[in-house]
């Protein structure tokens, strides 16, 4: 039970309260709080270190800018209450309720969150650095900001029941530092998840569905999205299937003559039913241009490179070709020029084709069918068995 005094000296104010606390002088004072009914106290800015307010009514407080570093909440109640900017350093909230309370930009570093209920909480911005979360309710909660790194939100194992982690079904993480942290087993089902920090996180059989359904896991939170979606959406798997299914990646040289005729290959591409995607060579080089033309070819179901006059092709020839062993590849060529040299580096590859030599376009797009889609579709179903 709480101790009357400390109750009677709180309801005089926080002034007199904090003014008590200093006067002490005892670093290892402890207030006696536990089970007090204090639902909608005024308590903003009050000194509550290593206080002892387990199981405590504080429903609507305002405790913002408290400071309870190192206080025992276990099983509290802090439903709606008001704690933003509070000083929550290494304090044991083991079990307690903080739905809808607003905890932005409060310091939870170190705290024990265990089973605690967090539903629709507000945490942006707040310090969860080293928190543990095992096992909380984090439902709807905003985390936009929050600095989670070295949390643990990993599975647990409470009254002899083997749970999944912190629950984070529909959770805002938008700039959420996860570095470091473990969360082996979170729910993440309807997350909003924008630019995270994941360097050295551990993310191992996160759950992509809620509760009443069959569980399917993955291990990588910022794919989780996509990979529901795949699975509910229909037309979303139609997209896939056409990409992967015909998309073919053109690589040329844009220069006007040469243009003409990636042009013509396109248009002849798309009455074969096929989706051909042009990637222009004469635009400036950035730097994420080489991994734009690799992640293209990785949805290719096979390239043609018209080689001619094109240099830059080559050089992205030398990346895709060893990296992508299952995306055939045909090189064209107009029949006035040589191969160049660094051929000899593509020949011994399965999936470079012989490279085929027109005169002119009309011989190119009279050629396409035998000469240029045939072999490339017999390379794909070889290459992929």
């Amino acid at each position: 039970m709480a101790d009357s005094d400390h109750i009677a000296l709180l309801k005089k104010g926080v002034d007199a309260w904090n003014a008590w606390w200093r006067e002490e002088e005892n670093d290892y004072l402890t207030a006696d709080l536990h089970g007090a009914i204090l639902s909608g106290a005024i308590l903003s800015g009050a000194i509550l270190r290593r206080a002892d307010l387990g199981r405590t009514n504080l429903f609507e407080a305002d405790l913002s800018g408290a400071d309870l570093n190192q206080a025992y909440l276990s099983g509290a109640d802090f439903g709606r209450a008001d704690l933003h900017g509070a000083d929550l350093t290494g304090a044991d909230l083991t079990g307690a309720i903080l739905t809808g309370a607003d905890l932005t930009g409060a310091i939870l570093s170190g705290a024990h969150l265990r089973g605690a209920i967090l539903t629709g909480a507000k945490l942006r911005e707040a310090d969860l650095s080293g928190a543990i979360l095992t096992g909380a309710k984090l439902r709807k909660a905003d985390l936009r900001g929050a600095d989670l790194t070295l949390a643990d939100l990993r599975g647990a194992d409470l009254n002899e029941a083997t749970l999944v982690g912190a629950d984070l079904e529909a959770a805002q993480l938008v700039d959420t530092d996860f570095t470091g942290a473990d969360l082996t087993s979170c729910r993440i089902f309807g997350i909003s998840a924008w630019r995270l920090k994941l360097d050295g996180a551990k993310q191992q059989n996160l759950v992509i569905k809620p509760e009443d359904e069959p569980q399917i896991t993955v291990d990588n939170i910022e794919v989780a999205q996509f990979i529901y979606l795949m699975l509910h959406n229909q037309k979303l798997r139609d997209v896939i299937d056409t990409i992967t299914s015909k998309a073919v990646l053109i690589l040329g040289r844009f220069t006007d003559e040469r243009k003409a005729v990636l042009n013509a290959l396109r248009e002849e591409l798309r009455k074969r039913n096929y989706l051909p995607i042009l990637f222009d060579f004469e635009k400036p080089r950035s730097l994420g241009t080489d991994e734009t033309i690799t992640l293209l070819a990785r949805m290719a179901r096979f390239i043609i490179a018209d080689i001619s006059d094109a240099k830059s092709v080559l050089q992205e020839l030398r990346a895709i070709v060893p990296d992508l062993p299952s995306v055939p590849v045909q090189p064209i060529i107009r029949v006035n020029q040589e191969e160049p040299g660094m051929f000899d580096f593509y020949r011994n590859r399965p999936s470079f084709l012989t490279v085929h030599r027109y005169a002119d376009q009309e011989q190119l797009l009279a050629d396409l069918g035998d000469k240029v889609i045939r072999p490339a579709e017999l390379k794909v179903l070889e290459l992929r068995g």
